[in-house]
């Protein structure tokens, strides 16, 4: 009998990975996904502990679904196994069970691959199901083969797990030290994703340029290593990856991004901050000036690189002069996208406990001057794109009709009027308009165009 899942996922490109394969491991059960809760036989709530006031978010939106079970039960529709999956309920479980006893599993990121058997567990015990253990065992070990489509573009995870203990952030502790996935084991699943019609695969880690896997012919192999050997599979043309920490930026990945055509000219690259004194009390063990050079070598290797970082304002202890640092830093780098956050203590963090807690009023207005700086900086990259043809590969339909939505390889979204059938394809697209966070364009006729691995190339008409 099939079975309604739905799931909801907050934060990280992690936790949708995370959450197409708790999909996966629940198929065989007869579950199905869902778009709505309302009804469903499971609700899954895949959760980020990052952001500020996590824990609480997350008990809002169980009092809402609590209802839903409830009346779920009560119109004798059967029942809702209701759960929270991911850091919160990694770093907050036992205060899930006692706050929200009508939750019926809750468990942490690495024990996902148990899931049938917690689903037997909670069917049958009147409590909840509590797993936040760190299994000896790989959890990718035990995960079955994904869903034959995951899409035109997809995340694969090779990494996970962080040893850096930067002192505001909990992913240390919520998903363990790092680990790296075997080769093979990561280009098996890179050719049934090409071989199920996907283009573009983004390789994934809490720390993804700190892997370091298994070869099969018995070394170890570095992230540049793997990048190469993707770049073999027939019909994979796009590869990027994310997200980088600045210590972990071998030479051999510097050399890919100017070697391998496939890997799209775009990196995320956090900093956080522009002030050594505050780096210094982040434990990111690297200097301001360590990041620009690094962004140096990377520009001389792949001159048109885009690129995207991370910024906390308002760290324990930030003086003005160390926020101008940060300014100052954004303005020589120049960013073609960033994220910039107040810093907010999570539970259990160092930084948590600092006594030199910056007020919350001058957090905001730092942050609100970060902001008009790396909105500039979006808006002319995207203005200088205004004019120019770009390959953009078409993955999914617009809000409008006959309009479909891609990306370029600098990771812009790109809006244009075209067939359905450009779908799954890299078309050359001219720049009409350039919004904040978007690209409008219209597709380049008579141009050819690169093919799925399942359709045949096509010259487009005027009329695509």
């Amino acid at each position: 009998m099939t079975k309604k899942l739905f799931i909801k996922t907050w934060g990280c490109q992690m936790n949708v990975y995370d959450s197409a394969r708790m999909a996966d491991v629940l198929a065989p059960l007869g579950y199905q996904p869902v778009d709505e809760p309302d009804g469903a036989d499971m609700v899954i709530l895949n959760t980020c502990h990052i952001r500020e006031k996590a824990a609480e978010k997350v008990f809002s939106e169980l009092g809402r679904l609590r209802q839903l079970k409830d009346r779920k039960a009560e119109a004798e529709d059967g029942r809702m196994i209701l759960a929270v999956a991911g850091c919160v309920a990694q770093a907050e479980g036992e205060e899930i069970v006692a706050r929200a006893p009508f939750v019926d599993m809750v468990f942490g990121p690495q024990t996902y691959h148990t899931l049938p058997e917690m689903v037997a567990k909670a069917s049958r015990a009147a409590g909840s199901v509590l797993n936040t253990d760190f299994p000896a065992e790989s959890k990718f070990d035990f995960l079955p083969e994904e869903a034959a489509s995951q899409g035109v573009s997809a995340f694969l995870a090779v990494q996970e797990g962080c040893d850096k203990f930067c002192t505001f952030c909990v992913v240390p502790y919520t998903r363990g030290a790092e680990f790296s996935r075997p080769a093979d084991q990561i280009l098996g699943e890179a050719k049934r994703l090409v071989a199920g019609g996907t283009r573009e695969i983004n390789l994934l880690g809490q720390n993804v340029n700190a892997w370091h896997g298994d070869g099969p012919d018995g070394s170890t192999w570095g992230l540049g290593r793997l990048i190469r050997e993707l770049a073999e599979i027939d019909g994979l043309e796009r590869i990027r990856y994310t997200t980088s920490h600045p210590r972990d930026m071998a030479d051999d990945l510097i050399r890919a991004h100017a070697e391998v055509p496939q890997l799209m000219p775009y990196l995320h690259l956090p900093v956080q901050a522009g002030s050594d004194r505050i780096l210094a009390a982040m434990n990111r063990k690297h200097t301001a000036d360590d990041y620009r050079r690094l962004v140096d070598r990377l520009r001389t290797a792949k001159p048109d690189l885009a690129m995207s970082g991370d910024f906390i304002v308002g760290f324990p202890g930030e003086s003005d002069a160390d926020f101008a640092a940060t300014l100052k830093l954004v303005t020589e780098i120049g960013y073609a996208q960033a994220y910039s956050f107040k810093y907010s203590p999570r539970p259990g963090t160092p930084a948590s406990v600092d006594g030199a807690q910056v007020p919350e009023e001058v957090k905001e207005s730092r942050l609100a001057a970060l902001h008009q700086l790396l909105n500039a900086q979006q808006v002319a990259f995207n203005h200088s794109f205004v004019g120019r043809s770009v390959p953009v590969l078409f993955d999914r339909v617009g809000r409008r009709g006959g309009q479909l939505l891609g990306r370029s390889p600098w990771m812009q979204s790109v809006h244009a009027e075209a067939n359905e059938r450009l779908l799954g394809r890299i078309v050359e697209v001219r720049v009409d308009a350039a919004l904040a966070n978007s690209l409008a364009g219209t597709v380049v006729t008579g141009e050819y165009i690169t093919a799925s691995p399942f359709q045949p190339a096509v010259t487009l008409e005027a009329s695509a």
